[in-house]
């Protein structure tokens, strides 16, 4: 009996061993098999890429090539003509181009000048309009055929609505030259403040290649402007002005208080930038203003202020002794009235 169920255990370990066998070589057919089929699909997908690409060859040709360097080559031929065109200009300073009908395009401003000034400034105005900015149909002239843009820039009372807003309202409907900047406060403490607004508005209202900011203390020669500036339409990100630096006053009782004098160092000098008379900046420079317009300080002078809004970038100081307003010649920018 004993030997009876020894001989029926073996049989059926065998067996087990044999359904575990055949399993195994079946599961490596299936393996090998799904594995054969995936390298076939590979091949055929690669074979069809190939086929779409131009059997593997890359999608530009030689001849697509040559069209690119030819058109580098020609953008840069054009660079150049523009440039010489730019320095021809002495007077109009902004070219008339025609369409195919024969009709005139709109032209690009030359430049748009923000002259600041105050509430109780009306005399300075009328000299302004008076020595050189123009009113009325001769305003209209300088825009359209100097391509020169000018307003003058103002903010709002304190006290809002008051005599002294509605005295501003009143002239700027008779003369249309203003820009009122109704977030602005009109008051010292926030000349920066208005200045950076005035760039703000002026590049999102005005596609022009610069923008200036004056005081209306001063006379400009428009002819001189528009001479200067169009040597400098190839510089993209320009700053120009009456180039200084100098020592940061420390002390409240001084004239140019600055109270955050601790900012500049021990030496307390400023940093590099334009007399605040007058100065210019490219689009680009004035693009930057208006997106960066919130969260740029302001310190307590409007020039020192635009000059620290441009350290650190790439931008080109041009130091043009034509905008050292005390210094007149017949070749200047501006001076002192």
């Amino acid at each position: 009996m004993a030997r009876k169920g020894s001989s029926t255990r073996l049989t059926s370990s065998r067996v087990s061993s044999l359904l575990l066998s055949m399993f195994a070589t079946f599961a490596s057919f299936y393996v090998a098999g799904r594995l054969w089929q995936e390298s076939q699909n590979r091949v055929h997908l690669i074979s069809e890429l190939h086929r779409v690409t131009g059997q593997g060859k890359s999608a530009i040709s030689v001849d697509d090539t040559l069209k690119i360097i030819a058109c580098r080559e020609q953008k840069k031929t054009l660079a150049a003509l523009e440039m010489e065109l730019s320095a021809a200009r002495q007077q109009g300073f902004v070219s008339k181009r025609n369409t195919d009908d024969g009709t005139e395009t709109k032209k690009r401003p030359l430049v748009v000048i923000g002259i600041m000034t105050s509430l109780g400034n009306r005399k300075k105005r009328d000299a302004v309009r008076q020595a050189w900015m123009g009113t009325g149909a001769s305003l209209k002239k300088i825009e359209t055929e100097k391509g020169v843009i000018a307003r003058f820039v103002i903010g709002r009372s304190a006290n809002k609505g008051d005599s002294m807003d509605k005295s501003i309202d009143a002239e700027n409907s008779q003369t249309d030259d203003f820009i009122i900047l109704d977030d602005v406060v009109e008051a010292p403490e926030e000349a920066s403040k208005k200045v950076k607004m005035f760039f703000a508005y002026a590049a999102d209202r005005w596609d022009a290649q610069f923008f200036a900011k004056a005081n209306d203390n001063i006379y400009v020669n428009i002819d001189a402007l528009g001479s200067t500036l169009a040597a400098h339409l190839g510089n993209p990100r320009a700053y120009i002005g009456c180039m200084k630096s100098g020592e940061v006053f420390s002390e409240p009782n001084q004239k140019w208080y600055e109270p955050e004098w601790w900012k500049f160092g021990d030496k307390k000098s400023y940093f590099r930038h334009a007399y605040g008379e007058m100065y210019v900046i490219t689009h680009a420079l004035a693009r930057f203003l208006s997106i960066n317009r919130d969260i740029l300080h302001s310190y307590a002078h409007d020039d020192v202020s635009t000059g620290s809004w441009f350290v650190g970038l790439d931008v080109k100081h041009v130091d043009e002794g034509k905008f050292c307003c005390s210094a007149w010649s017949s070749e200047a920018i501006c001076a002192g009235v």
